[in-house]
């Protein structure tokens, strides 16, 4: 997979994960990318942590979550 690709598809699960367990965008409390990434994997998504990075695929994945989420403060 395209990183550009992953990017994207990750973005976009962010979102649907956000819902399913009442994170709001933005909130103080810190969600949990681990249980994003058990979540996405439970779902049958983990294919798109596979793909070339320089700082790895779970750190790109990772920013990502927390910019989409706003919490990129906390970095």
């Amino acid at each position: 997979m395209k990183r550009t690709e992953a990017e994207s598809a990750i973005r976009h699960l962010v979102h649907q994960w956000a819902k399913v367990v009442g994170v709001r965008v933005g909130a103080s409390k810190q969600p949990s990318f681990s249980d994003f990434r058990r979540w996405t994997s439970e779902q049958g998504y983990s294919d798109y942590f596979s793909f070339r990075s320089t700082m790895g695929p779970l750190d790109d994945a990772e920013r990502w979550f927390d910019q989409e989420l706003q919490q990129t403060w906390r970095n």
